[in-house]
């Protein structure tokens, strides 16, 4: 039987060229590594080293030996990451969700319902999370339709954000015709929400936001528009002095589905 320690010892002789400087690699002595290479022509059944006074080399059958001996340890070490990462998914809940409010609330109730899972989530776009779906390749996905096997989840509405002074604060409901053209302040990880904006909106220029403390200082400090849900609390934007405006558009109002595979 093939000793993958011994293995790895004889991938290093290959690099390294004598029995000593394999002993001070793995901090063992030279003629224990000198057994390992005996036990492993045993193991073969056939001479692997050219043996001379005070000196060893490998030969042709074990220069093609070290080879094999390589790919047996690469297969090794991807069968161990493999185990483990099958492991890790046995106790990791993957969650694909188009938006991020239902899936801070998803994560919520993931938390009190299995607080012994480690929960790996992702924002993206409506087409992955069906393809996550369908390869199975996450536990949970979210989308803003539904989806056969999916259940109701909650209700968000889009609103636009504006100071007092601007032009758009005098009106009572926006579509998001009447908003193209304007430039938005906007933050990242937004999921499809992002998406449908921009469509929506093709002749608006947005500033992208990555860090949230530098968006609601430029929310606090702009005249430029933003989004908001009415799912953000209230007081977000009470402390700008800022005035919501609701979206009628059809797609500004969306209900999210969660399709939980088993």
């Amino acid at each position: 039987m093939l000793d993958l320690y011994e293995l790895k010892q004889f991938a290093a002789f290959a690099d390294l060229g004598t029995l000593s400087k394999v002993a001070g690699e793995f901090h063992l002595s030279t003629p224990s590594i000198t057994r390992s290479m005996q036990n492993l022509e045993e193991s073969f059944g056939v001479k692997l080293f050219s043996r001379g006074k005070n000196r060893i080399e490998l030969n042709e059958t074990g220069k093609a030996a070290v080879g094999y001996a390589r790919k047996l340890l690469q297969e090794a070490d991807r069968a161990v990451e493999q185990v483990r990462a099958f492991d890790l998914r046995q106790k990791t809940i993957v969650v694909r969700s188009c938006a991020p409010a239902p899936l801070w609330e998803l994560l919520k109730k993931l938390n009190h319902t299995d607080p012994g899972k480690m929960i790996s989530s992702t924002i993206c776009q409506n087409e992955e999370v069906q393809v996550s779906l369908g390869e199975k390749s996450c536990d949970i996905g979210i989308l803003p339709f539904p989806v056969e096997g999916a259940y109701e989840f909650m209700k968000e509405n889009l609103f636009v954000s504006v100071p007092p002074e601007h032009e758009l604060a005098r009106q009572k409901e926006l579509t998001f015709e009447e908003i193209n053209g304007f430039n938005f302040l906007l933050r990242t990880e937004l999921g499809f929400w992002d998406t449908m904006c921009r469509e929506k909106m093709p002749a608006s220029k947005f500033l992208v936001q990555t860090d949230t403390e530098a968006f609601n200082e430029l929310v606090r400090a702009s005249s430029l528009p933003c989004f908001i849900t009415d799912y953000i609390q209230e007081k977000e934007m009470e402390d700008y002095g800022r005035i919501r405006i609701p979206i009628t558009d059809p797609e500004a109002k969306v209900t999210f589905y969660v399709k939980e595979l088993s």
